[in-house]
């Protein structure tokens, strides 16, 4: 095989890094990279600036860039609209499950936990407020104290106790509901073991009793009734907070679903001008899953709203009275009951009164006004009968007790005792009649809210998971319909 002339020496020098050979004519010259130089200059010459690669558009200037290019031609368009259409009423179904849900767990409270717990702290005051009570008109039988006084005093601190732990279960361990709890049981102990100590030196015939009865009553008054009393405050702001919940009306549910099915009926008007068709059946559809999703919102929430509203008007308010109305008897028989165990001992602050009987008329006008208010607040006659006879007890216990004042002012303690403690036309029996009474129309109260309150909140059964399906059928039948467009177009 022969080669041309120089070829190989040619070739030769080529791999041993010569000079590449002079370009010929028509070929322009290319830069070399001799030593030291870096890509971009040429040897003996000027700079030649480097050329980089136009920067990428980012993630969104592309999306609005085929966003623009969809919406040139009708399909695209209608693809938009499909998107938009089924992206609304999915909303509308998932805000919807979200509010109602949230308000029917605060009705659920509503029944099941804050209107219990205000219930069981009112039970609380009730019970210590009797106990309390009850101490007093055992003390004041002398060591002959009845069985009966002894078991009721047993069973007030036991429910109090009981309802105490429940209490402490049911509320928040950072609350202020926990704070006046732990209060109730640090004192509590204290109380009954001043009780006792009160007993046995009556039994002994000391006078000492009656000290130790008044610092158990100054126990009861100073820190044991006023944390009751803030418990129940507490419980019951709380039933209220949880019923303005439950009764808020969801407006961005509604205004979800006010333009889902505004942008609806304007796709299915588009839809006519364009091809003279009266019916899309796929936005026909989704039109009317949306209007069942918002009628089904308007109508159960407006009837939860209404239960709500009928349980707050003729059960709520009129319990609120009638604690504050049996608080007040309470409070009235404890400081009768420890008017005649000081004997004028303990003097209100000026010096001039008898502090127990200054307290006792302060508890019976207590009393008298919330009777009042709770007869009015009575929408019927089941409501108002035992509200009436507790009036008429009332107006008895108060004639008896002046009675009794009057006979312990003339001297004559046997005859005031058995004014206050006997079995017959006593105070304590006129008492009893009044508390009776007030624990019927209590009952009687608690029905009507209960019944009320479990109407208000049946009403939302179903709503959350019909409103997320039903947003789910929407956005599909949309999405049908608009598809049923775009196939005229293949």
């Amino acid at each position: 095989m022969t080669y041309p002339p120089n070829a190989p020496a040619a070739s030769a020098a080529q791999g041993a890094g010569s000079a590449p050979a002079r370009p010929g004519p028509g070929v322009p010259a290319q830069p070399g990279h001799g030593p030291g130089q870096v890509p971009g200059q040429v040897s003996g010459q000027g700079q030649v600036p480097a050329v980089s690669p136009p920067a990428a558009p980012g993630v969104w200037a592309q999306g609005r860039e085929v966003l623009r290019r969809a919406a040139t031609t009708e399909p695209g368009r209608l693809r938009i609209l499909g998107a938009v259409l089924a992206l609304l009423v999915v909303a509308f179904g998932a805000v919807t499950a979200f509010e109602v849900g949230d308000r029917s767990s605060y009705a659920d409270d509503v029944v099941g936990r804050s209107q219990p717990l205000s219930a069981d702290a009112a039970d609380i005051y009730r019970s210590l407020a009797d106990a309390d009570a009850t101490a007093a008109s055992g003390f004041l039988a002398g060591p002959q104290e009845s069985e009966q006084i002894r078991r009721r005093y047993a069973d007030d601190i036991t429910t109090a106790s009981r309802l105490l732990v429940k209490a402490a279960a049911a509320t928040d361990s950072d609350g202020g509901s926990a704070s006046e709890i732990a209060t109730l049981n640090e004192h509590l102990p204290r109380y009954t073991g001043l009780i006792e100590r009160a007993r046995a030196a009556n039994r002994q015939g000391l006078p000492l009793g009656g000290a130790y009865l008044r610092y158990a009553n100054q126990t009861m008054s100073r820190d044991l009734l006023p944390a009751a009393e803030r418990l129940y405050a507490a419980e019951t702001a709380r039933l209220h907070e949880d019923d303005d919940e439950a009764r808020a009306w969801p407006f961005l549910s509604l205004a979800l679903g006010i333009l889902a099915l505004a942008v609806l009926v304007w796709a299915q008007l588009r839809n006519f001008r364009m091809t003279n068709r009266v019916f899309n059946q796929g936005m026909l559809a989704a039109t009317a899953a949306c209007v069942v999703a918002l009628l089904w919102l308007v109508t159960g929430h407006g009837l939860a709203r209404a239960g709500l509203d009928d349980a707050r008007a003729h059960g709520q308010e009129s319990l609120q009275v009638l604690n504050e109305a049996r608080i007040g008897s309470l409070k009235a028989r404890a400081n009768e009951n420890l008017t005649v165990v000081a004997r004028g001992a303990v003097l209100t602050e000026d010096g001039k009164h008898d502090k127990y009987e200054s307290d006792y008329g302060s508890s019976f006008a207590t009393l008298s006004k919330a009777l009042a208010e709770a007869t009015r607040l009575a929408d019927d006659d089941a409501g108002r009968s035992p509200l009436t006879e507790a009036a008429a007890r009332a107006g008895e216990w108060q004639k008896r007790h002046q009675q009794a004042r009057e006979l312990d002012d003339a001297g004559d303690f046997t005859g005031a005792m058995n004014r206050m403690i006997g079995t017959t036309e006593s105070t304590g029996q006129s008492f009893d009649q009044v508390d009776a009474a007030l624990g019927r129309a209590l009952a009687h109260e608690q029905d009507e809210f209960t019944r009320a309150a479990d109407g208000g909140r049946n009403a939302l059964t179903g709503l959350p998971l019909g409103a997320a399906v039903l947003g789910v059928l929407a956005a599909a039948c949309a999405v049908l319909g608009v598809n049923r467009r775009l196939s005229e177009y293949r």
